[in-house]
């Protein structure tokens, strides 16, 4: 489970994030990292059982991403991120693909999973996917539960023109000119500090699964 003092933890960051305030608070995130670690380790032996594609071989302090932000070409020089990002990768130990994706952030806690904005290659072949099979796609993301759950997966950033070799009329152009196919939920600090958030983040995985399985069919 998330402890409070993980919450408490990030909150304050946000208020100083600055490396002399982080240095001399290094216990402290030491403490939250390590149980951000605990909960990794136990969320990849739920979400194996949920979808064997994420190994049980993954190590948990690997999917914890870096809390140090890259600022060399952003305009915001604040040196820490003000979230901790866990990453479930479903190819083995490389991240990036089709995977399921967890933050913990005191007002933006949430959970996703899909494929954030492909590289070109496997864009194309998710779209070539969907022109054959867009069909399966569309039984997923239409389900009832799935859109209560996720909202309309059309939503996402889209392509302002045409993808190359696809026509307006195209039954499924919608899908196609998607840039990224995520399905996230969000979760309120009270459910983040629940004992059982570790089961409901994966029940919630469960639900993703049929799309993540689409589109690793789609780029094997």
């Amino acid at each position: 489970m998330i402890q409070k003092q993980t919450l408490d933890f990030l909150n304050r960051l946000a208020a100083n994030n600055n490396r002399e305030w982080f240095m001399d608070n290094k216990p402290d995130y030491d403490a939250a990292r390590e149980n951000i670690i605990a909960l990794a380790d136990k969320l990849i032996k739920l979400l194996h059982e949920v979808d064997p594609a994420v190994s049980t071989d993954l190590d948990a302090k690997k999917c914890v991403m870096r809390i140090y932000r890259d600022i060399r070409f952003s305009k915001d020089k604040t040196p820490y991120k003000t979230n901790f990002g866990i990453s479930f990768p479903t190819g083995g130990v490389k991240l990036g693909g089709a995977e399921y994706y967890l933050q913990i952030q005191p007002g933006n806690s949430f959970v996703a999973g899909g494929y954030w904005m492909p590289e070109a290659n496997a864009l194309k072949a998710i779209r070539q996917e969907i022109d054959y099979n867009g069909n399966d796609l569309k039984a997923i993301i239409d389900n009832d539960e799935f859109v209560k759950l996720f909202g309309n997966f059309r939503e996402q950033e889209q392509l302002k023109s045409l993808p190359r070799d696809y026509d307006a009329d195209n039954q499924h152009i919608d899908l196609i000119k998607l840039k990224s196919f995520v399905a996230w939920h969000k979760f309120n600090d009270a459910e983040m500090l629940k004992p059982v958030i570790a089961e409901k983040i994966t029940e919630i995985c469960s639900k993703i699964y049929p799309l993540n399985v689409f589109l690793r069919n789609a780029i094997v």
